[in-house]
């Protein structure tokens, strides 16, 4: 049976770095699940690979699309499963990596069907959303379902209306929904992880923000500015800098409001990989003797 590893664990941890020492080391090719960096124009906003970096080891799914396409996560499963397939054609082992929770699932073990959006329901919450604002979406989602809650883009209004609505058409919790595995898959998964205590993924995540500044994330937002209203731009690190465009925040505090909402997004990453219990974990900063010991462990496993 063919083999995938799964690198997982929170923004700015070094995810990236980790699946191309294992492509390397395996001389195969990674496939993303993080589903911002499918978009060629955000490039340093999500971190992308850089371009030495791409050399290093065959991507898939990095700067695919443009922000301008409509991709659901239903398409990237079924395209993501396919050039799984392809590459398993020629090696035994490929890498998944990204911290897109719910499209590492779609990749891992396969969505449960939802229902399709109820349209009175959508413009109910709608006009909730426009007459109360988001924090009244939020009051709802985290009575109607406090797991999900804790670990949604709280200040996505498309995130939670789709929740709400799902749940009062179902009468069951999202998070709940999205826990059932609905497809078995032909091969075996390891999770690999990276852990890093909170002040070092923090002071990570900050400095992070400051060097994606000085690479010119600025131009980049402003470059996006009239596509501010598609979902790919409701992302952290491009919301707040539109903010600054349009005269509501200045620079500095919406780079500060960056950094937070990017501790934020760490946190709820965080807790979701904590309520998974078949992630083997790397400490951050980890050696090379540590890589050689994972590097045993995975061959173990696949025995």
């Amino acid at each position: 049976m063919k083999n995938l590893i799964s690198v997982v664990g929170p923004t700015g941890i070094g995810k990236t770095r980790l699946a191309i020492d294992l492509a390397k080391h395996f001389n195969t090719e990674i496939i993303s699940c993080d589903s911002r960096q499918f978009f060629k124009e955000m490039k340093i906003g999500t971190a992308a690979p850089s371009e030495e970096e791409l050399a290093e080891a065959p991507h898939h799914f990095i700067g695919s699309l443009s922000v301008q396409d409509y991709y659901s996560i239903g398409q990237y499963e079924e395209d993501a499963l396919k050039k799984l397939n392809e590459l398993f054609e020629k090696h035994d082992t490929v890498i998944l990596v990204g911290g897109s929770m719910m499209y590492e699932k779609a990749v891992l073990e396969g969505l449960n069907d939802l229902p399709e959006a109820n349209a009175e329901n959508q413009e109910k919450l709608q006009n909730i959303l426009d007459s109360d604002g988001i924090e009244k979406l939020q009051e709802i989602l985290k009575v109607l379902d406090p797991e999900y809650y804790a670990v949604v883009d709280i200040h996505n209004h498309r995130r939670l209306l789709r929740a709400i609505d799902v749940i009062w058409q179902t009468d069951t919790k999202y998070s709940e929904l999205i826990a059932v595995s609905q497809d078995s898959r032909d091969f075996n998964v390891i999770r690999i992880g990276i852990e890093a205590p909170r002040e070092e993924l923090y002071d990570r995540i900050n400095r992070r923000v400051e060097i994606m500044m000085e690479k010119g994330l600025l131009e980049e937002a402003r470059r996006l500015e009239e596509f501010k209203d598609l979902t790919a731009l409701n992302t952290v690190g491009y919301s707040e800098l539109f903010k600054y465009f349009d005269g509501e925040w200045d620079l500095d505090f919406a780079v500060s409001e960056i950094k937070k909402n990017s501790r934020r997004y760490a946190k709820r990453q965080l807790t979701w990989y904590r309520k998974a219990n078949d992630i083997h974990y790397l400490q951050i900063g980890y050696s090379q003797k540590d890589f050689e010991d994972l590097i045993q462990w995975i061959s173990e496993q696949f025995q």
